[in-house]
């Protein structure tokens, strides 16, 4: 196995053309478990330590550019207000040394479908920025999971960032396991409410074979906040809609049976899930609407 160090990012893409199949490494917590347990034998790791950027973020207007090793830790520390459902994520995510080291790049590149980061960026509504010696792209976080552990990046290309809209509104995120972090969930959940386009989106981890949004639940929640007036009157959400929208988003669900729970425990799960995070995201938009209407 060779070791690849590039100094720049202009080098790491060299070595990326020059070396299609190298494994990019930064945190290393994703490949290295499958290196010692034999699972993978890369010719080259292509390590992406020194190449600072990607260790840096940057605070727009609308969205937050998160360098792709930006390590969970900071996002905790540092940009929870702008990214809540990120942040709630990123405190679920194996132990301290891990958050210290591991960051969404790395989830990205692995693109499990129980990674941690996936729920939370699918419902905020992310784009990943992906470059090569050719040029660099945005890709769509609805776009960007095409397999089980399959992503759309091009053998010659690098996750540089993820661009993350900043939250408008309220964002949640649980995930059921065996306890809160040190643990690969059973599966998990992701709400945002976006005020400003008056839309909800939402992110499914560990219930199909990759992430994905209920988007039915999505379409008739949209429809039923609109319809009976609810994002101006910040009223009370009727049961009957909490209800289904946990109905439609467990039909999202595509699981399997496995060590970690049925698919049947999964729907049940996700329905929870997606209930109670409604429940409480709704609750959080309307103290702050109230208060605004009494100021």
């Amino acid at each position: 196995m060779d070791f690849l160090r590039p100094a720049s990012w202009e080098e790491a893409l060299a070595a990326k053309a020059a070396h299609p199949a190298a494994v990019p490494i930064a945190g290393g917590t994703d490949v290295m478990v499958e290196i010692n347990f034999d699972h993978r034998r890369p010719e080259h790791l292509l390590d992406l330590n020194r190449v600072g950027e990607l260790s840096e973020w940057e605070v727009g207007d609308e969205t937050v550019r998160l360098g792709a090793s930006v390590p969970y830790s900071r996002v905790m520390d540092s940009l929870r207000a702008e990214l809540p459902g990120l942040a709630l994520a990123s405190h679920t995510v194996a132990s301290p040394q891990i958050r210290n080291r591991g960051g969404v790049g790395g989830n990205l590149g692995t693109a499990s479908p129980a990674g941690d980061a996936h729920p939370a960026l699918l419902a905020a509504g992310a784009e990943v920025e992906a470059e090569s010696v050719r040029g660099s792209r945005r890709i769509p976080i609805d776009a960007f999971y095409t397999g089980v552990k399959r992503n759309a990046l091009e053998p010659d290309e690098l996750i540089r960032a993820v661009h993350v809209k900043k939250a408008t509104g309220p964002q949640q995120y649980s995930k059921v396991g065996t306890r809160n972090a040190m643990v690969i969930a059973v599966c998990a959940f992701g709400l945002a409410l976006h005020p400003e386009s008056r839309t909800v989106r939402t992110g499914i981890g560990s219930a199909a074979p990759t992430p994905v949004r209920a988007q039915a639940a999505e379409e008739f929640l949209n429809a039923a906040l609109e319809e009976a007036g609810l994002w101006d009157s910040g009223a009370p959400l009727p049961p009957s809609v909490a209800a289904r929208f946990a109905e439609l988003a467990s039909g999202a669900c595509n699981p399997i049976d496995d060590v970690r729970g049925t698919a049947k425990y999964r729907r049940h799960a996700i329905g929870v899930l997606a209930r109670r995070q409604l429940g409480w995201t709704w609750e959080q938009y309307r103290g702050a609407h109230n208060l605004e209407g009494a100021a």
